[in-house]
């Protein structure tokens, strides 16, 4: 009977190390099955359903929100007064985000065509696009600045033209038509006379060029031969690097399309895109953790220098001619109109600008920018993109629609392009890259664990059976000398 407990103890001892190499395995090997699957996931492969379907359409909801700087006193302007604006909005619409003529080639790219289209969301709006607003004529104080070296007699004849169009120096025009266009004969005759100089051949407006269109040609890496290369541009528009900039640098396209990123990111990763729109590569700085739904997430902003002109960062310096820092000058890519990007309300700008225009009120809550990423798959979970439109604008000697207008760089909208994972791609998500680790990390614990009490509480029963054993055989044979000594005819 003894024996029987013995091989029963040492059978439950084989089967906790076995449980406990099991679980061991479980730790090393499960790690890798995970990152396996998340390499698969995150490829650009047709045959992976869910992901490639989610690259290609976009199913999360996107939307731009648009805030106007209502130009309060344009009379006042024209003295050479402080500019008084107020802000309005804001108006919201649903981005649709599509890509179309999807082509794969052999060197592991995929080529692309991004349309975009929006829809006015009345519900979510401050307001309706009926709503009208004054905001600074492009077209007159942009063109103004740009011949402000031409011969005087130039100027007079360019000042004419506009009265002859009754252009003047502000517009006052619903939201809907500062947004999508209006008609303007100076904008049909500039297109019959002087094709090209606009961005659109069209109805002007700010954001004429956006609706129905795409951002140009896109060839990223497909992840298929690096993973950690996947999203990455190889090209745009059949370029490898820009044109519109001064410096090697700055014309390069680095990083991705801005719409995910490689996985397996660390606190020192960086999140590098190309934007069409802003006609330069990007780069977002890691932050702070978080969670999103207990999804895990880093938090990526925009550094301070990224709109720092070429004094205060020297690698700027290929964006200039540089103003005050906070604004990038994207002239060279919009037609040379004076046309500068910021952070909304000037946030991380040179305080000066905010001395120049009344109204402003920076605050990082409401005027960064950031990125919330799943560091294991580089998707992103919260986004919220916000820049600032601005038009430096001055008096020029013969364009009288210029007035006494003192020196400034003048707010004319903001917007905020913001998305977030949610309903059943969040449950998905979560359920994938959450639940599934979390409970491999239980079972590898729990064998572990199971093992390591079987084997201990086998191993005390074997010692205690051993040992009771010995006993028992000690008891016997001193009995049995006592039985010899208490009769020694034996």
């Amino acid at each position: 009977m003894a024996v029987n407990k013995s091989r029963v103890a040492v059978g439950f001892i084989v089967a906790g190390v076995v449980t406990v190499t099991f679980g061991v395995v479980m730790a090393v090997v499960g790690p890798l099955i995970i990152d396996n699957q998340i390499t698969k996931n995150t490829m650009i492969d047709p045959q992976n359903e869910m992901s490639y379907s989610m690259w290609k359409d976009l199913p999360v909801p996107f939307f731009m929100s648009v805030y106007f700087f209502n130009v309060l006193n344009p009379k006042e302007i024209l003295r050479g007064e402080k500019p008084m604006v107020e802000q309005r909005g804001p108006y919201v619409y649903r981005k649709q985000a599509q890509k179309e003529n999807v082509t794969f080639h052999d060197n592991g790219t995929v080529s692309y065509l991004e349309y975009r289209r929006y829809f006015f969301e009345p519900s979510m709006s401050v307001g309706s696009e009926a709503d009208v607003v004054t905001i600074p004529n492009m077209l007159v104080l942009g063109a103004a600045v740009m011949m402000e070296n031409l011969p005087y007699a130039v100027r007079l004849l360019i000042s004419s033209t506009f009265k002859t169009f009754k252009e003047g120096p502000f517009l006052t025009k619903t939201v809907g038509e500062l947004m999508w266009g209006y008609d303007s004969g100076l904008v049909d005759f500039l297109n019959k006379y002087l094709p090209g100089m606009l961005p659109s051949s069209g109805k002007f407006g700010l954001f004429a060029e956006f609706n129905n269109s795409n951002t140009g040609l896109f060839t990223i890496f497909t992840g298929r031969d690096d993973i950690r290369k996947v999203h990455q541009v190889d090209s745009w528009n059949g370029m490898t690097e820009l044109n519109y900039w001064r410096t090697p640098q700055a014309n390069m396209i680095n990083g991705t399309a801005g719409q995910m990123w490689p996985p397996f990111m660390t606190k020192e990763s960086t999140l590098p895109f190309y934007s069409p729109d802003a006609c330069r590569s990007m780069e977002l700085v890691y932050q702070r953790p978080g969670e999103m739904h207990g999804i895990p997430l880093y938090r990526y902003v925009a550094p301070k220098t990224l709109f720092a002109n070429g004094t205060t960062y020297g690698p700027n310096e290929g964006f200039c001619p540089c103003r005050q820092s906070g604004l990038l000058n994207v002239s060279s890519c919009r037609h040379n109109s004076p046309v500068f990007i910021s952070h909304p309300h000037f946030f991380n700008a040179d305080p000066v600008l905010l001395d120049f225009v009344q109204g402003l009120n920076p605050t990082e809550d409401k005027h960064g920018l950031f990125i919330d990423i799943h560091p294991e798959t580089g998707v992103p979970l919260n986004v919220s993109i916000r820049l600032q439109l601005n038009l430096y604008m001055k008096k020029v000697g013969g364009i009288t629609e210029t007035g006494k207008i003192s020196e400034v760089v003048m707010p004319m909208i903001w917007f905020e392009e913001r998305g977030y994972i949610d309903g059943p791609i969040l449950t998905t998500f979560h359920t994938n890259l959450v639940v599934l680790p979390m409970v491999l990390v239980v079972m590898q614990s729990a064998f572990i664990t199971l093992g390591l009490a079987t084997i201990i509480i086998a191993a005390v029963v074997l010692y205690r059976q051993k040992a009771y054993s010995n006993e028992s055989v000690k008891h016997s044979f001193e009995t049995q000398e006592k039985s010899i000594m208490g009769n020694p005819e034996k």
